[in-house]
């Protein structure tokens, strides 16, 4: 077995697939599920949280430095609204929401693109990451960049269904959302990087383009539209010497392959429930080249008990371990509520057991 790595040794071992000392660990999860596993644990703060489940990874976030008006949860104009994206649409709901408005979904031209309000990259403030990120003393992986949603906020802005109709009938309207919206998230994380790119190691960025039983849309249209973006995310993320992680939910195994000819490092949450996401078949065809974290499905995790928690932990382990490649957490990045704290504590604690090479 090697030597006892860091945190940070550990994934970066992994990224590179290489057997660590022990699978690494991720904790994703909601503020209110963290708040009922300390009361659960007697945990006084998240950071106490992460060290006890073993979490190999800490995040740092940039901070908003725009305009007052567009402020993310300030001056909400809708008395529904939770939440405001970079691109002035406010959300309504649990977590990140649901979009209240379309405001392009009547735009015909490319003009009209052009004449929205567009936020700018140096509306985020990252003067703090690099502080930040050092204060863990280099223990950790540290995840930084902008989430960057382009997909889903250019859902927000068109409308899924005029998006779609739009690939056919004006890709050029298409491009030019896709193209606005992807260059402020590139340029926000471009300022990150530049002034911190030293303390961080993946740059963890979010779209999901799979639903229960295949990708949102085609391969072909992804191929289009999307992944020349990604590309972009990927592209940046290796200019500073970053591993590039994706979170992407649902079946999108038709997907992988063009991720990982862009160049992708890794995907994260792999729901087994999926069509077409068994892990074994995952591990045979792409675990070569990409790492995979997740895998442990949540919805075992939120229906079954906690001997049944335990038993899907381990036959994930023994499917994924080997090799390295492989990084163990839930199958969803953001536990919510309804996922017992008890049953999410054993899945940990038997990581914690088994999880040595």
């Amino acid at each position: 077995m090697p030597e006892h790595l860091t945190s940070r040794e550990r994934v970066l071992a992994t990224f590179a697939h290489r057997e660590p000392d022990h699978v690494p660990c991720w904790l994703g999860a909601s503020p209110e599920w963290r708040a009922l596993a300390r009361q659960h644990l007697g945990l006084p703060d998240d950071e106490s949280l992460s060290v006890y489940v073993g979490d190999d990874f800490r995040r740092v976030h940039s901070r908003f430095a725009g305009p007052e008006e567009a402020h993310p949860t300030r001056h909400l104009c809708h008395p529904e609204a939770t939440y405001r994206t970079p691109f002035g649409i406010e959300r309504y709901g649990y977590g990140y929401g649901m979009p209240l408005t379309s405001p392009l979904k009547s735009a015909k031209t490319v003009a009209e693109v052009e004449a929205y309000a567009w936020p700018s990259p140096d509306w985020v403030d990252v003067s703090h990451i690099r502080a930040e990120a050092l204060a863990y003393d280099r223990q950790y992986a540290i995840l930084g960049g902008e989430w960057s949603p382009f997909w889903h906020d250019a859902i927000d802005l068109l409308d899924f269904e005029g998006l779609v109709y739009r690939m056919y009938d004006s890709p050029d309207v298409v491009d030019a959302v896709m193209g606005r919206v992807a260059d402020y998230y590139l340029g926000a994380s471009r300022h990150a990087f530049e002034a911190a790119g030293d303390a961080i190691d993946i740059f963890f960025i979010g779209n999901d383009f799979g639903a229960q039983t295949g990708p949102m849309i085609g391969t072909r249209l992804f191929r289009r539209f999307i992944l020349p973006h990604l590309k972009r995310f990927v592209d940046l993320g290796h200019e500073f010497d970053k591993y590039v992680l994706l979170h992407c939910d649902g079946s999108i195994r038709h997907l992988i392959p063009d991720m990982i000819a862009i160049g992708l490092d890794g995907l994260q949450s792999v729901q087994p429930v999926c069509a077409g996401m068994a892990l074994e078949g995952l591990k045979a065809d792409f675990g070569c080249s990409l790492t995979f974290a997740g895998g442990i499905d949540t919805q075992s995790l939120i229906e079954g008990t906690a001997d049944e928690a335990r038993a899907i932990t381990l036959r994930t382990l023994e499917i994924m371990m080997p090799g390295g490649g492989f990084i163990a957490s839930p199958s969803h990045d953001y536990l919510l509520p309804e996922t017992p704290v008890e049953n999410v504590i054993v899945m940990y604690e038997t990581i914690k057991e088994y999880g040595y090479y």
